[in-house]
């Protein structure tokens, strides 16, 4: 695959929506970040929720570029949600088809799950497999339980033992793989090796931590939350210590919080949520830059007030 495609992936997947997200939970929860019962001040809270979101993102597109790359060696897509007896949806990673055998992955990034986590997700693994053995019967049927992460196999023998179990009772091939193997047991051992290579260059383009000053690239970011639902944004103009403490420090500049005003005036024909939005902001914004003038006029008053002793020294 090419570098810029697996890129492209990766940092959709992980980076996109996660502006949106975070001031979704800013304002669904505030105390998280503000509570005066939280060791943290409001930009480590906030640096450390982005890390999660992006930590868990990760996931998603290992599987979306594993599924290109499948894509990429003509194997055939198969659909990935099913439905069971009880009328639920079942989700499988990845499903697919070659040579008339029908292979479905269940994919984690990393084998550290605790005693009770386990159990579920061997749980859900058997329902899967009972869906997509009543879907393509179990002839040419072969499931993997797969973690990409080979370096951590905290609980190998366990899924192992489980995983023969199943095997023997749905007489179905069933595998447990971390990292490589997954390839090698479908013959394809040159994926990962371009996983590898990709992921490499990819992770030394990262910066050392996420940008939290969002108005560096105030258009993007303007894009991607001018259409967050305006109860969120009343939330969030409604709560002075929420704009002052979080706000200020995720717009310093207030160049995204401007185009959003604009945005609201414009759409203040269409709905009045969108005018009393506009308001709110307009008051916020102007009630800032008040606040600034009387601190750079207090600042020169002192330096005034105490010109002789600046100048002697």
């Amino acid at each position: 695959m090419e570098y810029t495609l697996f890129k492209n992936i990766f940092n959709q997947s992980i980076f996109d929506k996660s502006k949106k997200d975070l001031i979704e939970k800013i304002a669904d929860n505030p105390s998280r970040y503000i509570g005066l019962f939280r060791p943290t001040k409001p930009k480590a809270k906030i640096l450390q929720n982005l890390l999660q979101l992006h930590e868990i993102r990760f996931g998603d597109a290992f599987e979306l570029v594993i599924e290109k790359y499948f894509e990429q060696k003509n194997y055939e897509l198969l659909p990935k949600h099913y439905k069971n007896r009880e009328g639920k949806y079942l989700n499988v990673d990845q499903c697919i088809r070659k040579n008339k055998k029908t292979y479905f992955i269940e994919q984690k990034v990393r084998d550290d799950h605790d005693s009770i986590k386990k159990a579920g997700q061997i749980d859900n693994f058997e329902k899967k497999i009972e869906i997509l053995i009543e879907t393509y019967g179990d002839k040419n049927l072969e499931g993997f339980f797969y973690f990409i992460d080979p370096d951590i196999t905290k609980n190998r023998n366990y899924y192992q033992n489980e995983l023969i179990k199943l095997s023997k009772d749905y007489s179905i091939k069933l595998h447990l793989c971390y990292g490589k193997e997954l390839f090698d047991k479908i013959s394809e051992p040159q994926i990962w090796t371009d996983i590898i290579k990709n992921l490499t260059l990819w992770k030394s383009e990262l910066p050392d931590l996420p940008e939290i000053n969002f108005d560096k690239d105030s258009k993007h970011s303007f894009e991607e939350i001018k259409d967050i639902s305006p109860s969120i944004f009343r939330k969030l103009f409604d709560n002075e210590t929420i704009y002052n403490e979080i706000l200020m420090t995720i717009f310093p500049e207030k160049k995204t919080l401007k185009l959003l005003l604009q945005y609201f005036k414009e759409k203040s024909n269409e709905k009045k949520i969108y005018e009393t939005l506009y308001k709110m902001l307009d008051n916020k914004i102007n009630k800032t830059k008040t606040y600034e003038k009387i601190q750079v006029q207090a600042f020169w008053n002192l330096i005034y007030r105490n010109k002789n002793k600046y100048f002697y020294l």
